[in-house]
């Protein structure tokens, strides 16, 4: 068996298999995100091939992107609770330990997911790395106040955030960008 590549020189060279393989991951089960980029290749920086993953979403229309949306899970959700995520995602989730939370602080993520998703369509979808629990909360409440197409955006941008850390993770000597 050979191994995935792990430099972005070997992302530009390997096979379009080996590529979308080894990118399969970044993206909450959505592998084509990274098949469609494949012929975009070489890439001169891991920012750049991030970019172009992220344009591939950017480019979908709002159906598209809220079926996309629909994949990720709700943060502290059912499916945290029962560890039944990607490892990716219970990783990101464990940072704040989501998946033991007390039955009062289960109860008021629940009903924060179902009021987003009643709103918007879609789960509540935040870089989680970049907060505490408190401020993942601060944020949930701040952005139930937004407007679909305001949230459409705010969606894409903690997507593009968690994929970045993602993909950095996964590239050897990929320098981490800072995350605001």
């Amino acid at each position: 068996m050979t191994q995935p590549p792990q430099t972005l020189d070997e992302l530009n060279t390997c096979s379009a298999q080996a590529f979308a393989a080894a990118m399969a991951d970044i993206w909450e089960h959505a592998p084509w995100v990274a098949a469609r980029v494949v012929d975009q290749r070489p890439f001169a920086s891991v920012a750049a091939l991030h970019q172009a993953m992220v344009d591939v979403v950017a480019a979908l229309d709002e159906p598209a992107r809220v079926a996309f949306y629909a994949g990720h899970p709700e943060l502290a959700g059912a499916d945290a609770r029962r560890g039944s995520m990607t490892a990716d995602s219970v990783a990101e989730q464990g940072t704040l330990s989501l998946a033991s939370l007390s039955d009062a602080e289960a109860e008021r993520w629940d009903a924060l997911n179902q009021a987003y998703r009643t709103r918007f369509g879609f789960p509540f979808i935040l870089c989680i790395r970049r907060h505490t629990r408190e401020s993942a909360l601060r944020a949930f409440e701040q952005r139930l106040q937004h407007d679909r197409t305001t949230e459409l955006a705010a969606a894409l941008d903690e997507i593009a955030a968690i994929t970045r850390l993602r993909l950095e993770a996964r590239i050897v000597s990929a320098t981490p960008t800072a995350l605001t």
